[in-house]
């Protein structure tokens, strides 16, 4: 059987921080995993998070690997 290709992955990094943010921002970099300024996370790369970081955008920036 042939191996299934690795799942492609982005890491997101939050820059700036979430207060003063209307709440569904708030929320999105929850579900992001995102708590504070530095923290990154690896995600897989779906429609669905990168529609978060979208929302997001002017918060997070996706590191280079």
């Amino acid at each position: 059987m042939a191996k299934a290709p690795a799942a492609q992955t982005i890491t997101v990094e939050q820059y700036a921080s979430q207060i003063r943010r209307p709440a569904h921002q708030t929320q999105v970099l929850t579900g992001l995993g995102l708590k504070r300024i530095g923290d990154r996370r690896t995600l897989k790369d779906t429609p669905e998070a990168r529609g978060m970081v979208a929302t997001v955008a002017h918060l997070v920036r996706i590191v280079e690997a």
